[in-house]
């Protein structure tokens, strides 16, 4: 994280400080929720931690879990009142992760059935061998 909770060239962080309008519709201590300028569907959401990160390998555990809670009240708030066929929750780190805005933020995109979003890639299962070697290295679990 950074060293200070804003950064003077971020836009979020304008948003949080009040100099930058926006479409608000959830706050706390932590965190803000409002709504996307580019919306891509009726009610796509942002929410941030208002302190300053610039992505998930930058923010505190504790604005993390905060960003998440909010994410969670405001899915259950668009699932009650725009009623849509399922939500898809979109988290971009970095230039190569396609993040554009350089302050963590989660997009929550309510979706209906049929809507002219599309996944950006192809899934196709590979062999469980395949993925050992990967496992082995990223595990966190104890060796058996």
């Amino acid at each position: 994280m950074d060293d200070s909770p804003m950064s003077d060239d971020c836009v979020f962080c304008a948003i949080v400080q009040g100099s930058q309008p926006a479409a608000i519709v959830y706050e706390d201590d932590l965190t803000i929720a409002f709504l996307d300028i580019t919306e891509v569907m009726e009610g796509h959401t942002l929410v941030i931690p208002k302190r300053h990160a610039t992505d998930l390998w930058q923010i505190t555990p504790e604005d993390a879990a905060a960003v998440m809670s909010t994410v969670h009240r405001m899915a259950r708030r668009i699932h009650e009142v725009l009623e849509p066929d399922g939500l898809t929750l979109f988290q971009a780190n970095r230039e190569a992760g396609w993040q554009d805005v350089f302050h963590l933020h989660v997009h929550l995109v309510p979706r209906r059935a049929g809507d002219h979003l599309r996944r950006p890639w192809k899934a196709e299962p590979v062999p469980l061998e395949r993925l050992t070697a990967t496992r082995d290295r990223l595990s966190l679990l104890p060796a058996k």
